[in-house]
C-alpha cells in the first residue's frame, strides 16, 4: 500500500475535556485551525498525549469524528487505535476507516504482552485486518508499553504479513534502529519520529516527519530546527534543539507527571484543553503558576506562527 510521506510536524493533540472530565469535542475545530495556521501538517489523535488509554471506545470514536470534521484540506488525521483488548482495537480501526481517516496506528498491548517480534506482528496484523484499506502505522513506544524490540526487525517480519503497513511512529531513543528503519526495504516505509528532544539527530539521518506533543504549543521552535537543518546550518539547529529540550525539561519539572503541565501549556494560545483524567493529576495552583512562568521565560506566546 502506498502512502504519501508527510514532511514536517504532526501534532499529538491533547484531548480537550470539560470541567467534569468528558471529552469536549466542540473545541476541536478551533484546535485544528490553531495547528494548521502554525504550519503543523497533521494530527496523531488519541495517543499518549491525547490520553487515549484513559478514554472509552465510544469517547475515542467521538473524538475521531470531531477531528475529521475539523481537519482543514490537506491536514492529515492519524487515528491511534491501540488498546489492551483486540476487539476494542479492531472496533476503533474499522470506525477510523468508516469516517475516512488518513491512517491508523497501533501500539503493542501492555498488560498481557506479546512474545517477541512475531507476537507483535500477529497482534498488529489482526488489528489492521479490521480496516484493510486504511494505511497502518506501528506505534513503537516501549517506555509506556514495556515491549522493547528492534523495529527494523518488526518491519522485515510485518511487511509480508500486513499489506496495509506503511510506516512507524518511532518514540524511542535507539537512533541506530531508527536509521535501519529508514532504509528498510529500500526506504519504502514512512518513519515518523516521536522524541521531540532529539529531533535534530533524527533529521541528520534522514527523518522528514515527526510526531510530538510540543508541536501543539511551541511548533515555531521546531520549524526553526528543521529550517536550520535544511539550510545546512547544523550549529543553529543544535542551538534551537537545546532550547527546545530545556523548554520540555523545565515544563516537565513543574509537576510530578509531565503530561498535565504540557496540557496546561495550550492556554497560552487561548485554548483551554481542560483537566486530565485519573490517574493523572491536575496541576496545583502553585504548579500552574510555575508552568505559566516557564512558558513566559522561554518566549512561548500565543502570537500566530509561534
Amino acid at each position: 500500500m502506498h502512502v504519501t510521506k508527510p514532511e514536517g510536524l504532526v501534532a499529538a493533540p491533547f484531548t480537550p475535556m470539560t470541567a467534569d472530565g468528558r471529552p469536549c469535542c466542540d473545541s476541536i475545530g478551533r484546535y485544528a485551525t490553531h495547528l494548521f495556521q502554525r504550519g503543523v501538517v497533521g494530527a496523531f489523535i488519541c495517543g499518549t498525549t491525547g490520553e487515549g488509554m484513559s478514554l472509552s471506545v465510544a469517547e475515542r470514536q467521538r473524538v475521531a469524528e470531531a477531528w475529521m470534521r475539523a481537519a482543514p484540506d490537506g491536514f492529515r488525521i492519524v487515528v491511534h487505535v491501540g488498546a489492551t483488548s483486540l476487539e476494542d482495537c479492531r472496533t476503533l480501526a474499522a470506525h477510523a476507516g468508516a469516517i475516512g481517516a488518513d491512517a491508523i496506528a497501533c501500539l503493542a498491548p501492555f498488560f498481557f504482552r506479546p512474545v517477541g517480534v512475531a507476537g507483535v506482528v500477529e497482534w498488529c496484523a489482526a488489528v489492521a485486518e479490521a480496516a484493510p484499506s486504511v494505511p497502518c502505522y506501528y506505534y513503537h513506544i516501549p517506555a509506556m508499553t514495556g515491549v522493547p524490540l528492534r523495529v527494523a526487525e518488526f518491519l522485515a517480519a510485518a511487511g509480508p504479513r500486513m499489506p496495509s503497513l506503511v510506516g512507524i511512529k518511532f518514540s524511542a531513543d535507539e537512533i541506530a534502529d531508527l536509521h535501519d528503519c529508514l532504509r528498510a526495504d529500500g526506504g519504502r516505509y514512512d518513519v515518523l519520529f516521536g522524541r521531540d528532544e532529539r529531533l535534530v539527530e533524527a533529521l541528520a539521518i534522514g527523518v522528514r516527519g515527526a510526531v510530538g506533543s510540543t508541536y501543539n504549543y511551541a511548533p515555531g521552535i521546531f520549524r526553526a530546527i528543521i529550517a536550520a537543518h535544511d539550510a545546512g546550518d547544523r550549529a543553529a539547529a543544535d542551538r534551537r534543539q537545546a532550547d527546545a529540550a530545556r523548554l520540555i525539561g523545565d515544563l516537565a519539572a513543574c509537576c510530578p507527571q509531565p503530561l498535565p503541565a504540557f496540557k496546561r501549556a495550550m492556554r497560552v494560545h487561548g485554548i483551554d484543553c481542560g483537566p486530565v483524567r485519573m490517574p493523572l493529576q491536575a496541576p496545583t495552583p502553585a504548579q500552574a503558576a510555575r508552568i505559566d512562568a516557564v512558558l513566559a521565560a522561554h518566549g512561548v506566546t500565543g502570537v500566530p506562527g509561534g
